[in-house]
């Protein structure tokens, strides 16, 4: 499932990313994605390739694998301070993403690629 609106566009700066061409209002799911679960074998293969920047922990009851992912998910920009949050729902193999504000039309959806839509802690790419 996702909002109509929603189409991938140019982000300033960070290539594509995904937008919404109406307003959108706080806690609206705006996208219901199916996942593909792999082992942490397939995440330290996939680790050496591009595919290492688009996949997700995938941790339910502790144990440690990664999942791609489909729909517009994986074109979600980063932001430290985001406007959307994703969950995950393990039984349904399927990741969410809900919006945590009021976004204009036009307005560049991000999710925070730590977890929770507000955690400071450095991601991969900006750890020196």
């Amino acid at each position: 499932m996702r909002h109509r609106g929603l189409y991938i566009g140019e982000a300033t700066q960070k290539g594509r990313g995904v937008f919404c061409d109406s307003d959108l209002e706080p806690d609206t799911i705006i996208e219901v994605a199916p996942v593909i679960v792999m082992s942490d074998e397939d995440r330290k293969l996939l680790d050496k390739t591009l595919l290492h920047d688009y996949i997700f922990e995938w941790t339910p009851e502790g144990a440690k694998m990664c999942c791609m992912a489909l729909g517009f998910v994986p074109i979600y920009n980063h932001s430290y301070q985001s406007n959307c949050e994703y969950f995950m729902n393990y039984e349904d193999q399927t990741i969410s993403i809900k919006t945590m504000q009021h976004i204009k039309a036009g307005e560049e959806l991000t999710i925070n690629y730590n977890g929770d839509w507000n955690d400071e802690g450095k991601v991969w790419f900006d750890v020196v």
